[in-house]
């Protein structure tokens, strides 16, 4: 009886996890406010703040106040009233916009020629990388 009751549980939460994977990202506008101590967030045009999350990957963005002020196109859902999760890194799903184009957010060491999806220190000389906004299209 419990290898069937396991059984059930296991397909319920498959499906469960299916679905949930299935929903429509939505997209997310506004202003993105960085502040240390603070948890990223966008101002949508009606002033309202969104607390943006994401994976380990998107939080280092998250947390790189050279981006402070950048209007921002997020995609995700939110998660709760004034809460919105950023689908995964790999998807290019945060993109800001610069000169009236979205841009995506690169991080790029100019001595080792070497890119970079998140910010912080260069892999080969440990200097610090550049934010290096390009076209998604590249």
């Amino acid at each position: 009886m419990k290898v069937v009751r396991y059984c059930l549980c296991s397909f319920v939460i498959a499906v469960i996890s299916l679905f949930a994977a299935e929903l429509p990202s939505e997209t997310l506008r506004g202003k993105i406010r960085i502040h240390e101590g603070k948890p990223a967030a966008v101002e949508t045009a009606d002033h309202k703040l969104v607390v943006l999350d994401g994976d380990e990957s998107t939080k280092k963005i998250l947390n790189d106040e050279r981006l402070n002020g950048f209007q921002v196109e997020a995609r995700g859902r939110f998660t709760a009233e004034g809460k919105f999760l950023i689908d995964p890194i790999h998807t290019r799903a945060l993109l800001v916009r610069q000169d009236g184009r979205l841009k995506m957010i690169t991080y790029f060491c100019e001595v080792c020629n070497i890119r970079a999806y998140t910010p912080g220190n260069c892999v080969c000389c440990q200097r610090e990388t550049t934010l290096d906004l390009r076209d998604p299209d590249q």
